[in-house]
């Protein structure tokens, strides 16, 4: 939020060690950054789940403690002034704050203060150690990838590893069980992926294209074969938001990649489910919208929720409590007959609920000001930089699909209780090592042409940390 002094680099930047121009686009190597790499694969993919030898040794906190223990051993491999002055990181412990404040106001301290110990914690931990670890190109190249492959496993996992089920009702066919993944979560996860994806196709060499080509596909399939109509929506509105804001590549490319997702997905589609997705054009009929327990009343509670107790709100991962306890359909129900304990299903309306109007307005500034900010640092980058080093065009692109990323995520989000899950999350580490990786092509004065002029350069690096 504030620039830097002239005269002074920045710690990370000295720490980094950074080239000033490089032939190729390369990914950190050290030891911390590849546990991280690791930590992010398994945390979003869950591939711990498919190989049961590996659960009980629970990899995502022996990982997390080896990176810990090498920020203990090397401190100056990270830099702490992404935490101190970037405004994603300030609003990732603003909400872990409001969400340890709700605990004694809401309306069962233990199952909030047990979530934010076993789960939410976790999560916020993880987000900051990323951000103090994305310091140059080179880390977040390496970070993005970690999403992609994490996409690509869970890829193979929906299409050789889950069998379809039909659904009662309407004779579908879909995914229904992913272990802790439902086939909704699931398709959250891959649709945050798409943009990444096709970054990773558009910057790497010829095997990370085949690579990331392939998972594009398996994208795709696992769409058609989850069967979510949330993660449809969000696909139609990712897909539109990159053929229109991708001017800089030929038309003939764009509809190219648009048309190989629609391909995969027509031809992955099981039984019934361009029937499902129309569906979403009779939204009146559906069960969501006329029964006790479908979206459109569960959501009208948690406004009611979030009204009742605007501050503090009704206590981190209450929602379902404050269902079988202090809503009216708890009320109403007859002696002996049982309440349905439903989760939010929509993540604003989660978020407002259990950590109040203020819980409400970070978390939405955190996600709106992700897509916000990453367009405005787009316009301020040189145009230049589209044809420049590997390194600048990169985060050119970056500045691109980091945005559209978050689209899918708010679009999907708005199906889905995801407000303390870690997409978002991943998002915001990566907005914060987008402007770490500017910062330090900035200083290494690598910009070509016109912006080599210290002027410029400073003066453009300081435009970055305005919001």
């Amino acid at each position: 939020m504030t620039g830097f002094r002239s005269a002074q680099l920045p710690a990370g930047l000295r720490q980094a060690g950074v080239p000033v121009a490089d032939e190729r686009l390369t990914a950190s190597r050290d030891p911390l950054r590849i546990l991280l790499f690791l930590v992010t694969v398994v945390i979003v993919s869950r591939i711990q789940q498919h190989f049961s030898f590996i659960e009980p040794f629970r990899p995502v906190l022996l990982l997390a403690l080896a990176a810990i223990l090498c920020v203990i051993v090397r401190p100056r491999s990270i830099d702490v002034s992404n935490l101190l002055e970037k405004w994603p990181a300030k609003l990732v412990a603003a909400l872990g704050l409001a969400a340890c404040i709700s605990v004694p106001f809401g309306i069962y301290l233990g199952g909030s203060a047990r979530y934010i110990l076993d789960t939410y914690s976790r999560i916020l931990i993880y987000t900051l150690l990323l951000m103090a670890a994305t310091r140059n190109p080179r880390d977040l190249y390496l970070f993005i990838w970690a999403y992609v492959i994490a996409c690509g496993i869970l890829s193979w996992m929906s299409l050789f590893v889950f069998q379809l089920v039909q659904v009662s009702g309407n004779q579908s066919l879909r995914l229904v069980e992913m272990y802790m993944y439902d086939s909704n979560d699931a398709g959250l996860v891959l649709i945050v992926g798409l943009p990444l994806t096709a970054l990773a196709f558009k910057v790497s060499r010829l095997p990370g294209k085949v690579v990331s080509a392939v998972i594009l596909m398996g994208i795709g399939a696992s769409l058609a074969r989850g069967g979510s109509r949330g993660a449809f929506v969000g696909l139609v509105v990712v897909g539109v938001a990159m053929f229109f804001t991708f001017a800089h590549i030929p038309l003939f490319k764009r509809v190219g990649l648009l048309g190989l997702l629609v391909a995969t997905l027509a031809f992955a589609a099981p039984s019934g489910y361009w029937r499902q997705m129309g569906t979403i054009l009779r939204v009146t009929e559906d069960y969501n919208w006329v029964t006790l327990d479908g979206r459109k009343a569960t959501t009208l509670r948690g406004l009611g929720y979030m009204l009742d107790h605007p501050v503090f709100g009704i206590g981190i991962d209450n929602f379902g409590k404050a269902e079988g306890t202090i809503s009216r359909k708890a009320r109403d129900v007859p002696a002996g007959v049982g309440v349905k304990w439903m989760a939010p299903h929509n993540s604003f309306v989660q978020v407002g609920a259990e950590l109040g109007i203020p819980g409400l307005v970070l978390w939405s500034a955190l996600a709106f000001g992700v897509i916000v900010g990453a367009s405005r640092l787009r316009r301020r980058l040189p145009r230049s930089w589209l044809g420049g080093d590997p390194e600048q065009r990169f985060l050119y692109l970056t500045s691109h699909c980091l945005p559209l990323s978050m689209v899918g995520f708010v679009t999907t989000a708005v199906f889905l209780s995801f407000a303390y899950e870690s997409p978002l999350y991943i998002l915001a580490a990566y907005m914060v090592g987008l402007y770490a990786s500017v910062e330090c092509k900035c200083w290494t004065r690598s910009v070509p042409g016109p912006s080599r002029s210290p002027g410029r350069w400073r003066s453009t690096l300081a435009a970055y940390h305005r919001f």
